[in-house]
């Protein structure tokens, strides 16, 4: 996977996320858009048949850039706890 950033300014952020389709981009989406100081957040695939996702992050009062740190970080956690759910199971 890798990560191209087309725009870095103080209230908006354009990437790609490069070898994703849906699964990342689908739940970085949601996460991204929980947060309170999101304007604007979507994705969306450049061609049928590539594997690119491309974003548009808008905020206001944080960073584009600490709002998907702080996206990823939930992810991280909503894994954990789903692996000890799992971990649970015999």
């Amino acid at each position: 996977m890798k990560l191209h950033v087309l725009k870095n300014e103080k209230n908006e952020m354009e990437f790609f996320i490069e070898g994703e389709r849906y699964t990342l981009p689908n739940i970085l989406k949601e996460k991204i858009s929980a947060d309170d100081s999101v304007e604007f957040c979507a994705y969306r695939l450049e061609h049928p048949l590539d594997k690119k996702a491309r974003f548009i992050v808008k905020t206001s009062g944080k960073s584009p850039k600490k709002v998907i740190e702080d996206a990823i970080k939930n992810i991280k956690e909503d894994l954990a706890e789903f692996k000890k759910e799992v971990e649970k199971l015999k």
